[in-house]
């Protein structure tokens, strides 16, 4: 019998193997491949944070990236396109369409992007971004690319170069750029997204799934299944530009007025290129009413992306449409010495 006051009987000599021989039996019910799939989990999570994390840090200013071309970089040193991703464009997608259309833009010159900022579009910084890269590379001749409504934030760009530093560009291709707000179809999601935008209110990351897939499947016709599936799961991925960019640049779409820079982008020569069928901006009024703001500078504005799918602003999807038409393009305005036969490097 146990003494009063004492905690209990003294424990056997076999309790705390028994005990341990207990836990040895659930640890051993407790499969590796749980075990495997638990760890595995986890190790996915916290990458997924860590790259968010550095991609969150790495993309809080506009950058310059560059896709690098042996071929270019030795014939064409000292001339380079510029592209200026469209709405909602990654810094990867940039460089996809950059890689799309690289056998034809590197017969005139090197080939970069510009990388939006995640806090938010800023002209004046893209333009001092665009000026350090032009001094680091000793360029001289620049071409831009306006990939939907970056063709309005290229001839803006153009026309800050002349003004502030004396840099022209010699040639903006406007790839499907809506020339106002006017010209985007659909208005009434736009007037939201600018109405909340200009009122200080952000949308969380959350809510963009429904709203990418929704707007995506509006556009069914314009895609396959397979496109509004891509789309939207890289609009949902660490990689994608934040929402905060996302409305900034609905805000400068709709306050854009391309009337400030007629005349301003010296003798830059501008060509047009849509797709009649397009259903995210209007083709017939967007091409005409550039070539007629701009016709002192207009090359030309009738190339047509028949047969491309989607219809709006895909060289990345279509290159084998745009291809050709750059291509000639280039040898109409910018013929090479040869008398215009395009180089390889075969």
């Amino acid at each position: 019998m146990p003494y009063e006051g004492s905690a209990g009987p003294e424990p056997s000599p076999g309790t705390d193997a028994t005990r341990l021989i207990r836990h040895a039996s659930d640890l051993k019910r407790f499969s590796r491949r749980a075990f495997l799939t638990g760890a595995g989990a986890a190790s996915v999570l916290a990458t997924d944070m860590l790259l968010t994390q550095r991609v969150q840090t790495e993309r809080q200013v506009h950058k310059v990236l560059v896709v690098d071309d042996d071929f270019a970089q030795s014939y064409f040193p000292n001339a380079s396109w510029i592209l200026f991703p469209g709405y909602k464009t990654s810094w990867e997608e940039a460089q996809w369409i950059l890689n799309s259309l690289r056998g034809t833009l590197r017969q005139r010159g090197q080939l970069a992007a510009v990388g939006y900022s995640n806090l938010g579009l800023d002209i004046d910084q893209i333009v001092i971004a665009v000026i350090e890269h032009v001094r680091a590379r000793n360029l001289t001749t620049l071409y831009f690319y306006g990939h939907s409504f970056g063709g309005m934030v290229a001839t803006q760009v153009a026309a800050r170069l002349l003004e502030l530093h004396g840099v022209e560009v010699a040639l903006i291709v406007l790839d499907s750029s809506p020339y106002s707000k006017y010209d985007v179809l659909d208005q009434s999601w736009f007037d939201g997204v600018v109405f909340l935008y200009e009122r200080g209110f952000r949308v969380p990351s959350v809510l963009r799934g429904g709203y990418e897939l929704g707007e995506r499947v509006v556009h069914k016709n314009e895609r396959t299944w397979r496109q509004i599936l891509d789309q939207t799961l890289e609009q949902l991925s660490p990689i994608a530009p934040s929402s905060v960019l996302i409305q900034s640049e609905s805000a400068y779409i709709y306050h854009f007025d391309a009337t400030r820079f007629a005349g301003q982008i010296g003798d830059a020569r501008m060509a047009y290129i849509g797709n009649p069928r397009d259903q995210t901006v209007n083709y017939e009024t967007a091409h005409r009413s550039w070539a007629r703001t701009f016709a002192a500078n207009m090359a030309s504005s009738e190339l047509q992306t028949e047969g491309a799918l989607p219809a709006h602003a895909s060289p990345g999807w279509n290159p084998f449409v745009y291809r050709p038409l750059l291509a000639d393009l280039q040898d109409q305005i910018f013929p090479l010495p040869s008398g215009g036969g395009r180089m390889t490097p075969f």
